[in-house]
């Protein structure tokens, strides 16, 4: 005997809740000629009557009986968490899980985030901060955001940011106590606050561009880190230069806890954007998170 199919058992369900062969055929939106059929190779794999029939009514045999009472609570529970995964994806609600590098969480999706979610209470959010390219299939993730660069070619990616650019900043406490740079490579007589890369457990080196030129410069300095705000908060207490993006330092550049050198150096950097697998088939909670990022301000 073979497995009964699932809709089979549907079928078989919906003659004995109508008894009536058309009244289940016009339930299940088949034909009764169709649903005959399916219930007539239903009972040969069983090798069992469920049904009597006569020119007026149908119903169950004692096989049929048990059947229905055996099967007809599971059918029903399958039914119920099949509509249930459905609406995941034609409901807006569920959980999101994006894997971010610092920066990107605090300058693109939080504020995206403090709007959206108000909006649906019914999706949650969770975000994970990791520099490295994590795999986001086998993490679980719905989706990545990384620089443009770093996204691999077989993920959708969607533009969600503008181009950031970098700036080299100190406290003046120890700028005026040091010699003035004119050029990238006086970095070497400086002391520098250093990022650490998790995914090679390098110091990230200090791009620059100017007139087409491009300066890659290794620093060194007594305090390194693997987030951009210790190296920022470093940065304000006076231990050296640290190499930040623009917009994360433009507060404290406005009001003089900060100073940029090398201003006509800047180096900018592509957008970010969010990633997930071509495969994958979105919620409708990911397609609006993934809508409000892409117009976000």
């Amino acid at each position: 005997m073979q497995a009964p199919r699932l809709r089979d058992l549907e079928a078989f369900l919906a003659v004995a809740q109508e008894a009536s062969f058309t009244r289940a055929a016009a339930r299940l939106g088949i034909s009764q000629s169709a649903l005959s059929q399916v219930i007539r190779g239903l009972e040969e794999n069983l090798g069992l009557p469920l049904f009597a029939r006569t020119t007026r009514s149908v119903s169950v045999t004692a096989a049929g009986e048990r059947l229905l009472l055996l099967i007809g609570p599971a059918v029903g529970q399958i039914q119920a968490g099949l509509e249930q995964v459905t609406e995941l994806r034609e409901k807006p609600c569920g959980t999101v899980r994006i894997t971010a590098d610092e920066y990107a969480v605090q300058s693109v999706l939080q504020p995206v985030l403090s709007r959206f979610l108000p909006q649906y209470p019914d999706i949650n959010v969770e975000l994970t901060v990791d520099y490295g390219m994590t795999d986001i299939v086998s993490g679980r993730y719905d989706a990545g955001v990384r620089r443009g660069a770093l996204v691999a070619k077989d993920m959708i990616a969607v533009t969600i940011s503008p181009p950031h650019p970098m700036a080299v900043v100190g406290s003046p406490t120890y700028l005026e106590q040091r010699k003035q740079l004119k050029h990238p490579r006086d970095l070497t007589e400086h002391t520098c606050i250093n990022l650490r890369l998790p995914t090679h457990g390098e110091h990230f080196a200090w791009l620059f561009a100017k007139t087409g030129q491009e300066q890659r410069v290794r620093v060194t300095g007594q305090f390194v880190s693997n987030s951009i705000s210790a190296a920022r908060d470093a940065a304000l207490h006076g231990l050296g230069l640290a190499y930040l993006p623009f917009a994360y330092v433009s507060d404290a550049l406005d009001s003089g806890q900060l100073s940029e050198v090398l201003p006509d150096w800047r180096k900018t950097f592509e957008p970010y954007c969010l990633y997930y697998p071509s495969r994958r088939h979105p919620s409708a909670a990911f397609t609006l998170l993934v809508e409000a990022l892409r117009h976000a301000p």
